[in-house]
């Protein structure tokens, strides 16, 4: 019989590892850790506040998901993507959530076309200032909301098991001109398939807009530069 004390210590250690993982989850998709980087134990459990044990924990359940690496003698690192691992990872975007844009057609709500509509009017106004970070937060909200408007459990999950963030941190172009020509067209035209309820013209046209960054990454991986521009 597991008695209270028992239980809420069960308890508070599955809320350690929870916390810890979503903290260092967060860490990995930011740009504050290159790629390659060595990640240690006492490091993270420093960072974090919890034992080893549950840090130890926490990166297994990140290498089995595949943010970070772990090699005999090298230890856990940052995931560093080859260039054809990247080109695999954005042709299954493409497909992925072309096929959530489609089911978004006919699904979405009123009121989440109203919350899409809201978030591009905003991107074209971060477009007009030539606010880079503001376009990129609504350009990150719109993909969001177009895969919750899906209503497709099983699409949404197989599209968040990708680790397109991470590719993009790596293999972003910097220099680029932000936000790509033609990105705020591409996503009016999405918007418009959701709004007339064509599936058929919402998988068309997220996968064009989708299939610009995986298109760039090739050709330039082809003349030996790796890179790509963003949304």
């Amino acid at each position: 019989m597991v008695n209270d004390s028992d239980h809420g210590q069960a308890v508070e250690t599955r809320n350690r590892h929870s916390q810890a993982y979503e903290g260092l989850r967060s860490l990995l998709l930011s740009e504050n850790i290159a790629p390659g980087t060595r990640l240690t134990e006492a490091e993270m459990t420093g960072m974090f506040n919890v034992s080893r044990s549950t840090m130890r924990a926490v990166l297994v359940q990140l290498t089995q998901e595949g943010y970070v690496t772990s090699e005999v003698n090298r230890g856990v690192r940052t995931r560093n993507f080859s260039p054809q691992e990247a080109a695999d990872i954005l042709e299954a975007r493409e497909v992925l959530e072309s096929a959530l844009a489609g089911k978004a057609a006919e699904r979405a709500t009123e009121e989440e076309i109203r919350e899409l509509r809201a978030t591009l009017e905003a991107m074209e106004d971060c477009e007009r200032r030539g606010d880079q970070v503001g376009y990129s937060r609504g350009n990150r909200r719109f993909h969001q909301q177009v895969k919750e408007a899906a209503h497709q459990e099983t699409l949404a999950r197989a599209y968040d098991t990708l680790l397109y963030p991470l590719v993009m941190r790596q293999y972003r172009n910097l220099t680029a001109q932000h936000p790509r020509t033609g990105s705020l067209e591409e996503h009016q035209a999405i918007l418009m398939a959701v709004v007339t309820r064509n599936p058929e013209a919402a998988v068309a046209a997220m996968r064009h807009h989708v299939a610009s960054a995986r298109r760039a990454l090739l050709l330039q991986t082809a003349v030996g530069h790796a890179g790509t521009p963003a949304d």
